[in-house]
């Protein structure tokens, strides 16, 4: 009897396990598609790192904006000594800083050329 307890305790924990991963799983390819389609910054993630990017890799959450593959990901790391498999949740605060800053930076610097282009052509018609 004590057996059968055992056995089901250990079932029920195992499904509350798979019940939250795929919770997580859903909730990062939700955030994921919002960073590619821009309507979240991967640097606001880095900064506010909600509970769905607490233990994702920093390389898979860079790596769902847009352009942005593992050579780029793994050049921008390299650069902030910070390792690629690293979890965003134990990012230490000058890492997360000076990751946001970069990031950022690189996408107020690709926003104000297509700002440029869109102005042009309609100063043009």
């Amino acid at each position: 009897m004590g057996e059968s307890a055992t056995v089901s305790a250990g079932h029920e924990q195992h499904l509350r396990a798979l019940e939250y991963a795929n919770r997580v799983r859903l909730a990062r390819a939700r955030m994921k598609r919002k960073i590619a389609a821009g309507e979240l910054a991967a640097s606001e993630v880095v900064l506010s790192c909600p509970w769905q990017a607490h233990s994702m890799s920093i390389s898979d959450l860079l790596m769902s904006q847009k352009r942005w593959g593992r050579t780029r990901c793994r050049r921008l790391l390299v650069s902030l000594n910070v390792p690629e498999n690293k979890p965003v949740g134990t990012l230490t605060e000058r890492q997360r800083l000076a990751l946001a800053a970069v990031l950022s930076a690189k996408s107020s610097a690709a926003a104000a050329p297509a700002v440029d282009a869109r102005e042009s052509a309609l100063s043009a018609a």
